[in-house]
């Protein structure tokens, strides 16, 4: 009866072992190729359960990737900054803003490949997202890239797939931000 127990109690703490490790994967496929992207539902728990809202209703399906910033197209700006960004949705079916999960709080920096939520205002992201190229640190939580310094919400990264990445940002016109065509995003869905 004893080895029973013990082993009910193995099987027990296996499966909830395994359960809290589950991870989530998303793969974005675009017309340049597949990104895999792991997410942290533990550590930005808000904002991945709101980019998983978009991807589980297809609504980032047939958006694009419409911007890319790198040190040449940003005259302007004091702090300089190297993303992708995409995912805008259909204004008619955007869901409300979600709270900005600050990286002083979550852990997540922005690092090479990290994928964050792009905003105006704290509070204000609802479906844009941007991948990071290279290390980002001034759109952490204390940057300078924006002067409300809260930074921005990062929430995953890259796993396979920054080869596309940087394919895609090398494609912006040499002075402009914006694509035009932008890259599409054929699906985003879990893997």
């Amino acid at each position: 009866m004893k080895n029973f127990f013990l082993t009910v109690l193995i099987l027990v703490f296996t499966i909830t072992n395994a359960s809290a490790q589950k991870k989530e994967v998303c793969i974005i496929k675009t017309s340049l190729g597949a990104i895999t992207i792991e997410l942290y539902p533990k550590k930005a728990p808000i904002t991945v359960a709101n980019f998983l809202k978009y991807v589980d209703a297809h609504l980032y399906d047939n958006t694009s990737f419409f911007r890319a910033v790198s040190l040449t197209n940003q005259p302007k700006d004091s702090v300089k900054i190297e993303v992708i960004q995409g995912g805008e949705v259909d204004s008619t079916k955007v869901f409300a803003a979600i709270p900005l999960e600050r990286t002083s709080k979550t852990g997540v920096l922005h690092k090479n490949g990290s994928i964050s939520m792009a905003r105006d205002t704290p509070d204000s992201a609802t479906c844009s997202f941007f991948i990071c190229i290279n290390d980002q640190p001034s759109l952490d939580f204390g940057g300078k890239r924006n002067k409300d310094g809260q930074g921005f919400a990062a929430f995953g990264k890259v796993i396979e797939g920054m080869d596309v990445v940087k394919k895609i940002q090398k494609l912006h016109p040499e002075q402009e931000q914006y694509f035009k065509p932008e890259i599409s995003i054929l699906s985003i869905s879990r893997k």
